[in-house]
């Protein structure tokens, strides 16, 4: 799995549907996350994944050095999926999905990777798997990883 970081003052997820546009969801200070589920992945890699998550010191401590995880500031997550982080761009000029997951199986470990994220003692939002939608945030920093497990 990857997920594909940012350090947020806030960010927020809309969704086009047949009743206008609503929020799925959003977040002041924290994370927002883009998650890529790839072939290989299960409950381990999402596991992995959401320890890095939970704990990657990307946070000013009080001297302004990265030293504290979103729990420690006082942060929550917002987790998009985003298949297109699974795609191989080495070679040519159009991207290949040929490592991505199947949506089923992409669908259950994102949902998985949300209820584990919950248990945790932070705010969890997240868009809407498939949707299209639409991501606004203002990064802080900018501060901007990649995170695979």
């Amino acid at each position: 799995m990857k997920a594909l970081i940012q350090r947020v003052r806030r960010a927020s997820v809309e969704i086009d549907d047949n009743d206008g546009r609503r929020t799925a969801g959003s977040i002041d200070s924290g994370l927002l996350a883009l998650i890529g589920v790839e072939k290989d992945d299960d409950e381990k890699s999402a596991d992995r994944l959401l320890h890095k998550l939970v704990h990657y010191r990307v946070f000013g401590d009080a001297e302004g050095k990265m030293n504290l995880n979103v729990q420690q500031a006082g942060g929550g997550l917002l987790l998009v999926s985003q298949f297109t982080l699974a795609a191989d761009t080495r070679k040519g000029l159009r991207p290949s999905f040929s490592s991505a997951a199947p949506p089923a199986d992409g669908e259950r470990l994102f949902h998985y990777l949300v209820e584990q994220a919950r248990t945790h003692s932070l705010p969890v939002a997240t868009g809407e798997f498939g949707a299209d939608m639409q991501v606004a945030l203002v990064n802080d920093g900018p501060v901007t990883f990649l995170l695979e497990s």
